[in-house]
């Protein structure tokens, strides 16, 4: 692996630049296409990966220690994806409870019966411990899971072979 960054050094920057939107895009796809409404941990989810493909961005520009930098947040940002997607795997599992976004949804501003029944028909209640869709016995959560750690580990090793690379002769 060392090799092949040494000859490609924007390999892994666009891969962590790339991976979270791409990620974010099958999740849509899956939501405004097949109708699998995410619940509040698959939303986290998103964010975190796109906050990890956000991080990767400098090392896209910068070289030397930044890219190191933003390489090893990137990725670190990617593992905070996987360990939300771990937790909501472990929720889905029945492993322990969900967050209290889990669940229903507050109502507090409505003052009614009327309101409440409004406000009940506007919402669509996705619980976070139901499996909307599974391939191979692995839920959207359990792949996230995956496909995030690896990124992340892939990132942090890039961003450290990068360090040994430099502190070489």
């Amino acid at each position: 692996m060392s090799e092949l960054l040494a000859r490609h050094p924007l390999l892994a920057p666009l891969v962590g630049l790339l991976a979270g939107p791409a990620a974010i895009a099958l999740a849509l796809v899956a939501q405004h296409g097949f109708g699998l409404e995410p619940c509040v941990l698959c939303i986290w989810q998103r964010w975190a990966l796109g906050i990890a493909a956000l991080l990767a961005l400098p090392a896209v520009i910068w070289r030397g220690p930044a890219r190191r930098l933003s390489l090893a947040a990137s990725g670190l940002g990617y593992l905070a994806s996987a360990a939300i997607a771990g937790f909501h795997s472990g929720v889905e599992n029945g492993w322990w409870q969900g967050t209290a976004g889990c669940h229903a949804p507050s109502f507090q501003g409505a003052t009614s019966a009327e309101q409440l029944r409004e406000s009940l028909m506007a919402t669509a209640v996705v619980a976070c411990d139901e499996v909307s869709w599974s391939l191979l016995g692995l839920s959207m959560a359990d792949y996230n899971l995956l496909y995030s750690a690896a990124l992340g580990l892939f990132l942090l090793v890039a961003a450290r072979l990068l360090t040994r690379r430099k502190a070489r002769p």
